[in-house]
This record gives C-alpha cells, structure tokens and sequence, in this order.
C-alpha cells in the first residue's frame, strides 16, 4: 500500500475505523479531494469484499483553488494556489498496481459538480478540500445523499494552517444540528448523520 500519504498515518487508521462503522449502512463512498489517490487506495482496499459499495473520487486535477478570506492564517505562505496539482492517470494507475476495482473518478473543481455527479446514497464520505469554500461546497453536496448513521469526515478541521475547514463545518451545524453530530478524532470532523 502506499507509503507517502497525504493524511498521516494516525490519521488514516482512525479514517478506517470510522469507514467500517459503516459497512452496514446502504450507501456507497465518496472522497473530495483524493489528490494523488494515496488515501483513495486505503479506502478500496477496505471495500474490496463489499461488492455492493463503490468509491467515487472527485478532484480539480488542478492543485488548490485560490484561498478565500476564511483561509486566511498565521502560515498564510502556505498552501497556494495551484498546489497539490496531479493526474486522474496518476490514480488509475494505483489502482491498478494495487490490483483494485477502479474507482469511479470525476475532475471538475467542486462548486461544477451538481447532484447528479454523485451516487443517489452515500454512507462514508472524506472531504480533504483543505479551503473554506472546497468544504463548505463538499458539505452541501453530499448532505442530502447521506443515510441515517453514515458518516462525514473532514479533515483539517483542527489544522490551525487551513482554518477554513472547520469554518465551514461550524457554518454547516449550525444549520444541520438536528441532523448530524459531531465528535472530533484527531485533526478531524466526524459527522454522524441521525
């Protein structure tokens, strides 16, 4: 599996345990912003036995969108415009070196995408947008399509470097209290939908 992952190693293993919490649930997964596919790999790897499940990955291929004023930080340098660009070829190509289903990949920046881009019920997604409105657009994408005990991550929700993540997710309770709860693990956001 891979080696060099965009979301720590911690991280990842607290990510698969939230995604077998949901194996039971109708639905299939989806992941924004899947970068080069390295956490992509890790999540089909857990779906391999669960042919009723299939992953959709979405992504710009274009690096980071420009930063809004919710991004703005101390370490405001980094994470730049065009940034963590790469390749749907680059991801396929995982998937096939790892002998895995291929996943079903769409490029387009994320306020392009409308419903029907996305599965018709979702029961795990990762939103890893890093900015403000990559979230906050993610969120309103994938809300609707959640089934009754499926869950949202967000990661960077306690990234003090991209603190438009958990502006967006406040933002989002403030408005869906009655529908999700929140627990945090790590550096993310685990919405639980009721």
């Amino acid at each position: 599996m891979p080696k060099e992952l965009q979301i720590p190693d911690r991280e990842t293993a607290l990510l698969l345990d939230e995604l077998k919490k949901t194996i039971d649930i109708a639905g299939d997964v989806v992941e924004f912003g899947c970068y080069e596919g390295d956490t992509s790999i890790l999540l089909a790897g857990e779906l391999r036995d669960m042919p009723d499940k299939w992953l959709y990955l979405y992504d710009s291929f274009e690096g980071l969108p420009a930063k809004t004023a919710e991004d703005n930080s101390a370490d405001g340098w980094r994470f730049q415009q065009g940034e963590l660009k790469a390749s749907p070829d680059t991801v396929r190509h995982k998937f096939k070196k790892y002998a895995l289903p291929e996943p079903v990949i769409t490029k387009g920046w994320f306020n392009e995408l409308t419903d029907n881009d996305l599965p018709s019920q979702i029961s795990f997604a990762l939103l890893d947008g890093d900015f403000y409105e990559s979230i906050k657009t993610s969120l309103a994408l994938v809300s609707p399509k959640m089934n009754t005990g499926g869950i949202i991550v967000v990661h960077d929700y306690r990234n003090a470097r991209l603190p438009g993540s958990n502006k967006a997710v406040s933002e989002f309770l403030a408005s869906h209290s009655d529908e999700y709860t929140l627990r945090i693990v790590a550096t993310m956001a685990v919405l639980v939908k009721q």
